[in-house]
Order: structure tokens, then C-alpha cells, then sequence
């Protein structure tokens, strides 16, 4: 039901506002999970460097990055 004094722009706000939260929380899951695998890999394989966490890392940042600017540029069509 809509109540007939709801200002739309404050509807808009809390949309968009939860829009960019979800995007952030995506980001920060992407990046973990990839951070987890990289942690796990570097376990069963061990080196002198944690070469697969940082792999997985840097490919989890440019996943997460590459997603948002995606859904950024769908939002503002």
C-alpha cells in the first residue's frame, strides 16, 4: 500500500541507498572468498610466498571491480 504523503525522492534515496550497500557487500564476499581459496591452495601446496592467496586476491579485486562497474553502468541507464 502507498501512503498518499510518501515523498517519492526519500523512496528513490532508500532504493539507491540499498543498492550501493548490496554492491559493497558483493564486493567484500568476492574478494574474501577468493582470499579463502588462495589461503587454502597456499596450505596444501606450501611455498616461501603465499603465492596463490595473493593470486586470488588480486583476481578477486579485479572480479569484484569489473562486476560493479557493470552493474553501475547498468543502473545509470
Amino acid at each position: 500500500m502507498k501512503k498518499e504523503n510518501e515523498d517519492p525522492n526519500k523512496r528513490n534515496q532508500l532504493r539507491n541507498w540499498a543498492i550501493f550497500t548490496g554492491i559493497a557487500f558483493q564486493m567484500g564476499a568476492t574478494i574474501f572468498i577468493c582470499a579463502w581459496i588462495g589461503k587454502k591452495l597456499d596450505e596444501r601446496y606450501p611455498s616461501n610466498k603465499n603465492w596463490f592467496t595473493i593470486g586470488f586476491v588480486l583476481f578477486g579485486i579485479v572480479a569484484s571491480v569489473y562486476v560493479v562497474l557493470k552493474q553501475l553502468k547498468r543502473y545509470n541507464e
